[in-house]
């Protein structure tokens, strides 16, 4: 004669449910982020934090936004408390409200967050006034509002160009300047006839 197995109890069920659900989990894994890349290293020493897809804002002593800095990675290293980025995107706004823009291949912000550093095809537009400046170094202080480069800087505000030595604007004043060995391109108004204008020195 077959004798029926005693039935599982609540507490049984209840555990392999748990555990079914728990593999299920574990397999669909829908949570787990994107595995970091590798820790990078720098000259500088091992970094003590670094964020990917980083959005950056500084304030000013009256609580007012007036730097923003995005980019896909940030490297802070604490031996000298500077702060690396990769592909910089930075979002400056000066005390009337307008907005300049500056992105290079790499950026550095210095101890404490200032001086801005962008190297590799740096360049600075200033929106409403139409005109963009392209360098390799740019520097900008945020506590002055003061923007600079000293390598050969190239600045448009199209159909006119103009290259120097040094770059320097002042963005709270709205004011910029090329120097040492300045050379213009200031095309005729109007339909030109003859040769094109010479560059101006």
């Amino acid at each position: 004669m077959l004798r029926r197995l005693p039935r599982p109890s609540f507490r049984v069920w209840l555990f392999l449910l748990l555990v079914a659900l728990g593999g299920l989990i574990a397999w669909l894994d829908p949570w787990q982020a994107p595995a970091p890349g590798p820790v990078p290293t720098d000259e500088a020493g091992e970094p003590d934090y670094y964020l990917e897809q980083a959005q950056l804002t500084r304030f000013d002593a009256s609580g007012r936004a007036h730097q923003r800095l995005e980019s896909p990675r940030l490297v802070h290293t604490p031996h000298d408390d500077v702060t690396r980025a990769v592909t910089p995107l930075a979002h400056l706004i000066d005390r009337e409200g307008r907005l300049w823009i500056a992105n290079a291949t790499e950026g550095r912000l210095g101890p404490s967050g200032n001086p801005l550093t962008l190297t590799g095809e740096a360049r600075l537009l200033a929106p409403e006034e139409r005109w963009q400046l392209d360098t390799d170094i740019l520097h900008f202080d945020s506590n002055v509002g003061h923007a600079w480069s000293d390598t050969p800087a190239l600045l448009q505000q199209p159909p006119q160009r103009m290259r120097g030595e040094r770059f320097d604007a002042w963005i709270h004043d709205n004011r910029a300047r090329l120097t040492d060995n300045v050379r213009g391109h200031h095309p005729r108004k109007g339909p030109s006839r003859g040769r094109p204008p010479k560059p101006s020195t």
